[in-house]
């Protein structure tokens, strides 16, 4: 089954999201000295800034990969994919997380690197079994010879 479009796009992040909140606030929680509560509601914030940022950064991602020579997405594309997708990432939940659970940017660095850790295995696997479980994007399939 091959998966496109806005179709393809609302799928992967509805799908990587949920699994993304329940992660997004244990680490809080268990990283710092907040509630649940706390943790939960910055897992929010997270999640919906990760949507928008999800979108914007994987059509931009498509778009040089749709003009890039090499087609297919192999082991050091999908590196990249996940390393750049994590530092925009970190750039915006890094302040955020140090002023909502009160904690000092040295704390939250920490904190963030460590989900970042994690997020970085977990969106470099979840796009590989999304991609084999739905198909490559127009972007990196390989194109058919007439």
């Amino acid at each position: 089954m091959t998966l496109q479009g806005i179709k393809r796009k609302i799928t992967y992040v509805a799908t990587y999201e949920a699994i993304a909140f329940l992660f997004g606030t244990l680490g809080f929680f268990s990283f710092s000295d907040s509630s649940l509560e706390r943790a939960g509601a910055l897992a929010v914030f997270a999640s919906l800034f990760a949507i928008s940022w999800n979108f914007a950064y994987n059509a931009m991602f498509e778009r040089w990969e749709a003009k890039s020579l090499t087609r297919g997405r192999n082991l050091s594309r999908r590196v990249l994919h996940a390393v750049g997708f994590e530092i925009g990432f970190l750039v915006v939940l890094l302040p955020v997380a140090a002023w909502w659970l009160d904690i000092s940017y040295l704390r939250s660095f920490i904190v963030n690197l460590g989900l970042n850790i994690f997020f970085f295995v977990y969106t470099f696997t979840f796009t590989w079994a999304f991609d084999r479980v739905f198909g490559l994007p127009t972007s990196a399939a390989t194109p058919v010879s007439s």
